[in-house]
């Protein structure tokens, strides 16, 4: 991993510490370019014309995200977010009164919102699996909830939105398998900043946004769907003329790919930068990218650790490139100006988003860092300075 090529490639590093990109990275500058680029063909022969000329580069998007998933091209559909992913699948699952989901007190604000909203509309009940001391999921639990209910979906986001917790998906997905349980995985913020494979994981659907660790273009994610998953001919409630045929005035027949659950209309230029932010993370190798993210991630914590005046606020046996903390003599605001005056780009968690953990926590907001491999362990040192010096 050539750090300073990176660095170069990344313009928007070069007069600030960037520790954001658990909410919005910062794209390489041949992603901006590739977009511009493909905008430009639009702006002189229109959409329908390039996007005809340009199959070969638009298909590459499935290769390159199968590549990095280690699936088949075919598993793969483009979406606009993680969020219309995640819900294109729950409406394609016939939830009916009295089914139920299976969840984790860690999963996404929207997750839990939506599960709700199942609830409220179809009467699908809704049972969270106990965390352990050290916040692991507790897996004798979630066993025990699976055999006792016999849910219709098993739903694990792979590293909550407000914690460096990275959940243990893989055994989950172990029994999953054995129960013969779909099982939905919201990797939003795991792709891109560590190796994640499907195979190993075991899940039937896995959501993925563009904007984050991927550090492509806003309005482009993804979502895989696993050949068992196809064979049960999950379609979502919505499908347009990408994802069917209309074979009879009564009737459709579905695409039998992943691309049944896209819509005919989206942003190819956001898809061909969205491509190139993939392509370059392949070609840098997941592997470094991870083992990188966890030198800075690791020796931000321990700098915080070392500050009295900091509670960092992130538990489990295993942590990534997200780390929270608040400050026993510092008020949010006095915290956010002074990391604003000094260029250190943040994001701050509200329990709003995090109900259950930041209840657990007995805390109403936490500071978000999310270094990424564009990141040097100078500007972490940096940042704890910046804090010790208070």
């Amino acid at each position: 991993m050539d750090i300073n090529q990176i660095r170069k490639d990344t313009l928007g590093c070069a007069d600030k510490i960037f520790l954001n990109s658990a909410g919005s990275s910062l794209m390489p500058k041949t992603v901006v370019e590739k977009t511009i680029n493909y905008l430009k063909e639009e702006e002189q022969f229109g959409g329908y014309f390039i996007a005809n000329q340009q199959t070969e580069q638009v298909n590459q998007f499935y290769v390159e995200v199968a590549r990095m998933l280690n699936c088949r091209a075919e598993n793969i559909a483009f979406a606009n977010s993680n969020t219309d992913a995640y819900a294109k699948v729950l409406s394609s699952i016939p939830f009916k009164s009295g089914d139920c989901i299976i969840t984790t007190d860690d999963d996404y604000i929207s997750n839990h919102i939506a599960f709700i909203s199942l609830k409220k509309r179809f009467n699908v009940e809704v049972y969270r699996t106990k965390n352990l001391a050290n916040h692991e999921i507790d897996l004798e639990d979630l066993e025990s909830l699976i055999k006792k209910h016999q849910p219709k979906l098993v739903a694990v986001t792979h590293i909550p939105t407000n914690s460096g917790l990275i959940q243990d998906v893989e055994a989950v997905g172990r029994l999953c398998k054995a129960h013969h349980i779909l099982y939905l995985i919201d990797a939003c913020q795991s792709v891109g900043q560590l190796v994640v494979d499907v195979q190993q994981i075991g899940c039937d659907f896995l959501t993925a946004t563009g904007r984050k660790f991927l550090r492509g273009p806003r309005g482009t994610g993804f979502l895989y769907i696993s050949d068992n998953a196809l064979a049960q001919n999950l379609k979502p409630l919505f499908i347009d003329m990408k994802g069917a045929n209309w074979t009879s005035f009564e009737d459709y027949q579905p695409t039998h790919t992943a691309k049944a659950f896209e819509f005919f209309e989206q942003s190819y230029a956001a898809m061909i930068g969205f491509t190139e932010a993939i392509r370059y993370a392949n070609e840098i190798g997941l592997a470094n990218i991870q083992n990188y993210n966890e030198q800075l991630s690791s020796e931000l914590r321990k700098l915080l650790a070392e500050n009295s005046s900091i509670k960092v606020l992130d538990q489990g046996n295993r942590l990534g490139s997200i780390v929270t903390f608040n400050h026993h003599k510092l008020a949010l605001t006095e915290l956010q100006n002074l990391l604003s005056n000094n260029q250190v780009y943040h994001s701050v968690s509200f329990k709003g988003s995090a109900l259950i953990d930041f209840t657990k926590k007995n805390v109403d907001w936490a500071i978000r860092f999310s270094p990424h491999y564009f990141n040097t362990l100078e500007e972490i040192e940096k940042v704890g300075k910046l804090l010790r010096e208070v």
